[in-house]
């Protein structure tokens, strides 16, 4: 392989793992916790986007609305992760990795 053809399969590479960044920033997951009472709802590149939070729970107390909070956000990552697994090997998929 030579090296303009080596640059060549950089910049398409280059250029499909950009688009598929914008796709992600596009892209919603929610995170629940204990049945809905808080939701959090991500972009496939973390970046948070809102933070719902049940009436009832607020009297549970600091400890508790903290705690369903990080749960939500744990399973809206956990999601997120996945997303961006998808979304990227595709981006790369048939693309030759250097060994």
């Amino acid at each position: 392989m030579d090296m303009d053809e080596l640059m060549a399969q950089a910049n398409a590479l280059q250029e499909k793992v950009a688009a598929a960044q914008d796709k992600l920033a596009q892209m919603h997951v929610k995170g629940i916790a204990e049945n809905g009472a808080c939701i959090i709802d991500m972009t496939g590149k973390y970046d948070l986007i809102d933070i719902t939070i049940r009436e009832d729970v607020l009297s549970k107390g600091a400890s508790f609305v903290s705690s369903i909070v990080a749960t939500a956000y744990r399973d809206a990552k956990s999601k997120a992760d996945e997303l961006i697994d998808k979304v990227m090997g595709e981006a790369t998929e048939g693309v030759p990795m250097p060994e």
